[in-house]
C-alpha cells in the first residue's frame, strides 16, 4: 500500500497518516508494532513518557530493509527540558531504540510555567546537528509557544502534534501551522473514548461511501492535511486505518464533520496554556 506524503516548508516529508503505539509495550507491543511495518505503516510515534521505545526499536530491527523508509519518532518529557538534560534524554532515547537515530524527536508538551522550552528547543537542535535525530518538532504547542522559539532560536519545527478530532477541529491553529509551513499530526484523531464513531452525522457519512466511522474519521483528518495518528493493535484494526485514501469526502461532508466541533470538545481538558506534563 503506497501512503501520500505531506512536505514541510524546508522539505522535509512525512507520510500522510502514522501509527500512535501508546500502551503498545513489551513482546506484545513488538508483536503488533511489527505487524504494521509490514501493513505498510512507515510513521511510528513513540515518546519518553510512553516507555516502549525499546520495543519500536526492537520492531523496527526486526522488519529487515525497510529501516530507511521509516520514520521513528519520539518525544522528550517535561522533566527533561534543562537543555543538558534533555541531550542525555535524547541519547538514552536513540540507545533504548538500538538504533543508529532517531528520525523524529517531539517536545512532548511546552509547560510554560515552567518556562524551559526553549531550552529544550535548542538541545533538540543540538541533537539534529550530531545526527542524533533527522529532523526536529513539537507537540502541543501553541501558535504563541512556536513564534517564541522561531524569535529566539530561528529554528522552526517540521511539525507540531495536537489534539484533533471532529469534536475539537482546530481550524484556526491548522490555519496557522498552514501558513507557517509546519505539518500538522492529530493525536487521538477518533476522539478516544467518547461516542464520535457513534455519531449520526458521521455514521451517514461512512453509510454512503461503504467504509466504517473509523474510516470516515481518518479521512476527514486526510482532507484537512492533518497526519493522523491512531493506535491499533490489531492487524485487522492497523489494515483498516490505512486503507482511506481512496475515501474521497465532499467538502459539503468535510464541512459536516467539522461543524461537531465544540468549544469544550478537549478530551482530558488538556490545554496547552496552562495543562503541564512531567
Amino acid at each position: 500500500m503506497t501512503i501520500p506524503h505531506l512536505s514541510a516548508a524546508d522539505g522535509t516529508t512525512l507520510p500522510a497518516i502514522g501509527l500512535g503505539t501508546y500502551q503498545l509495550n513489551g513482546s506484545t507491543g513488538v508483536d503488533a508494532i511489527g505487524h504494521a511495518i509490514r501493513a505498510g505503516y512507515r510513521l511510528l510515534d513513540s515518546a519518553v513518557n510512553y516507555e516502549n521505545e525499546g520495543a519500536v526499536g526492537r520492531a523496527v530491527r526486526d522488519a529487515g530493509d525497510v529501516r530507511d523508509e521509516l520514520i521513528v519518532t519520539s518525544k522528550l518529557p517535561g522533566r527533561h527540558h534543562d537543555h543538558d538534560e534533555a541531550l542525555t534524554t535524547i541519547e538514552e532515547s536513540v540507545f533504548r531504540t538500538g538504533l543508529d537515530r532517531i528520525d523524529l524527536y517531539l517536545i512532548h508538551w511546552p509547560n510554560p510555567k515552567v518556562d524551559r522550552y526553549v531550552q529544550a528547543w535548542r538541545a533538540l537542535i543540538e541533537a539534529r546537528e550530531r545526527g542524533l535525530v533527522r529532523h526536529i518538532g513539537l507537540s502541543n504547542f501553541l501558535p504563541e509557544h512556536i513564534d517564541r522559539l522561531v524569535a529566539e532560536t530561528g529554528v522552526a519545527p517540521v511539525v507540531n502534534q495536537i489534539e484533533v478530532h471532529p469534536y475539537f477541529p482546530q481550524q484556526e491553529a491548522l490555519d496557522y501551522h498552514r501558513e507557517h509551513g509546519i505539518l500538522v499530526q492529530g493525536w487521538s484523531p477518533l476522539g478516544h473514548g467518547n461516542d464520535l464513531r457513534q455519531h449520526p452525522v458521521i455514521a451517514e457519512i461512512a453509510a454512503a461511501h461503504g467504509v466504517s466511522t473509523a474510516q470516515t474519521i481518518l479521512a476527514w483528518h486526510v482532507a484537512r492535511q492533518v497526519i493522523p495518528l491512531p493506535k491499533a493493535a490489531s492487524p485487522q484494526r492497523q489494515v483498516e486505518n490505512l486503507d482511506v485514501f481512496d475515501v474521497t469526502l465532499t467538502d459539503d461532508q468535510v464541512e459536516a464533520i467539522t461543524a461537531l466541533g465544540r468549544p469544550d470538545g478537549r478530551l482530558s481538558d488538556q490545554d496547552p496554556a496552562v495543562y503541564e506534563e512531567f
